[in-house]
């Protein structure tokens, strides 16, 4: 299946697909320090182009033209990181892909985004345009943990079939969701050469000191050294010998992402934290491609239940019905 990848970053959700076999044709980005890297791990090319400005993207992408786009709408005004105000301008790059989508009307596309998104009503307005359409529609809440990504991050996913019913993938992704959490010695062994290491709490009520037997916490955009003075939270283990303790490196925070060592990373390391904390996981990518890829091969599992509303696939697989 041909692909093009919207907000792609520095190629998370890119390099995911083409892990499960897709061929992506080219990428669109308005961020240079992520393009610069995007350009050093991919052929096919990347354009810096401000999705804002429909019309010229539409025609772009067109000249592909795509069966799947996906991509990941910055998410800062609905993330539990930012301050949630959607008034400030970036949810409405939202909108944005979704009008780019209606406007093209590949057979696919895959949304990406925090799961607070669900609490807007922007995911409301663009439900109903997808639907209007013609897109059956299948969205979840994902534990990238329960999809071979050694972090807890959990994100909200929308699927789009054109001409389909809602719906149609969410047994397949249920299916597919490992019975347990994958820690970080799972992944990457003892490949980091520490048993525990910092990550800089947004508050000092929640810990900040995790074990490699554990998933990482959501990788965020910053990563801070433990500051002089940081007293062990209760959460924190016990036997945290502090003069021990230190954050991950930028790559390994690549790692926990899932991109592979041979991944280049260039740029200043506020650029780098960035980028890679805003990233898709790449096998959190992988893990949707493989739903898509597995539905169009043997179909629906099972015909799903549900016909009115659109149920979230929840990290501990249970199913709950969400009214917009």
């Amino acid at each position: 299946m041909k692909c093009v990848d919207l907000f792609a970053g520095c190629g998370g959700l890119s390099l995911g697909f083409e892990k499960a076999g897709y061929d992506v044709l080219a990428a669109f980005d308005y961020w240079q320090p992520a393009i610069d890297v995007y350009k050093e791990n991919f052929t096919h090319p990347i354009f810096n182009q401000d999705l804002t400005n429909e019309i010229e993207a539409i025609g772009k992408i067109r000249a592909y033209p795509p069966d799947l786009i996906m991509g990941g709408p910055p998410c800062q005004d609905f993330s539990s990181a930012g301050k949630r105000d959607i008034t400030q301008g970036r949810a409405d790059l939202t909108y944005h892909f979704a009008n780019i989508i209606c406007a093209i009307k590949p057979k696919w596309f895959v949304m990406e985004n925090v799961e607070q998104i669900k609490k807007s009503h922007i995911l409301t307005d663009v439900v109903e345009q997808f639907s209007n359409a013609g897109y059956g529609l299948t969205a979840v809440i994902l534990d990238a943990s329960f999809c071979k990504v050694p972090q807890a991050r959990t994100r909200f996913f929308m699927v789009g079939h054109l001409g389909d019913s809602h719906n149609q993938l969410t047994n397949t992704i249920r299916k597919n969701l490992s019975e347990k959490q994958m820690t970080i010695r799972d992944y990457l062994g003892n490949q980091l050469g520490v048993e525990l290491y910092y990550r800089h709490p947004r508050n000092y009520n929640r810990r900040g000191v995790f074990t490699i037997d554990e998933p990482s916490p959501t990788v965020r955009g910053v990563n801070r050294p433990v500051p002089k003075g940081y007293k062990l939270n209760t959460c924190d283990p016990v036997d945290a010998d502090l003069e021990k303790v230190r954050p991950l490196t930028t790559i390994e925070r690549s790692y926990i992402q899932t991109f592979p060592s041979d991944f280049k990373f260039s740029g200043t390391k506020t650029n780098l934290e960035q980028m890679i904390g805003n990233a898709v996981p790449v096998n959190l990518g992988t893990f949707i491609a493989n739903a898509i890829a597995e539905y169009c091969a043997y179909g629906a599992i099972n015909d799903s239940l549900f016909d009115d509303i659109m149920p979230f696939v929840l990290p501990n697989k249970t199913l709950n019905r969400m009214s917009y």
